[in-house]
């Protein structure tokens, strides 16, 4: 892996690692009590911008290795599916223990663009709220791994 594809990715991650850290009183107070409609909206956006940026790093990866690039319908499925193979041109970039829980935040994001604010339900966003900062935790050791192996 070239230097410039490394700092790019370790960009996106410290862009994620940001928004733990701004986001850390809204997190703690998921965990207290069900949010009012102001703090699920701002919920919703964090988990929105934490998939947001899994997927830019598995698009700098793929673009900055020349991997095929899916163009359909479905091409952010596949690309987020496609990150948990191995191929001549590089290792996994995500152990497969966590594929359901990111093809959940990538459902989620799909939802909250396509959905009104008034439309988000406390009983869906709770557990990715609540597995969010483990779930990082473990990706990035992943992303580390990668730049490594790479």
């Amino acid at each position: 892996m070239d230097n410039s594809l490394r700092e790019k990715i370790e960009n996106e991650v410290a862009r994620i690692n940001k928004l733990f850290d701004s986001g850390k009183p809204l997190l703690n107070l998921c965990r207290l009590k069900e949010p009012d409609f102001i703090e699920a909206s701002a919920a919703a956006l964090l988990l929105q911008s934490f998939y947001n940026g899994i997927e830019s790093i598995i698009l700098l990866i793929f673009k900055g290795i020349g991997e095929h690039i899916p163009n359909d319908l479905h091409w952010h499925k596949k690309l987020l599916e496609k990150s948990f193979e191995v191929n001549e041109k590089r290792t996994i970039i995500f152990r497969n223990e966590y594929r359901e829980s990111l093809a959940e935040y990538l459902s989620f994001r799909h939802f909250i663009r396509n959905s009104y604010g008034s439309e988000i339900d406390w009983k869906r966003l709770k557990p990715l709220i609540s597995g969010i900062e483990k779930l990082w935790e473990t990706i990035e050791k992943d992303i580390c791994q990668f730049i490594e192996n790479n």
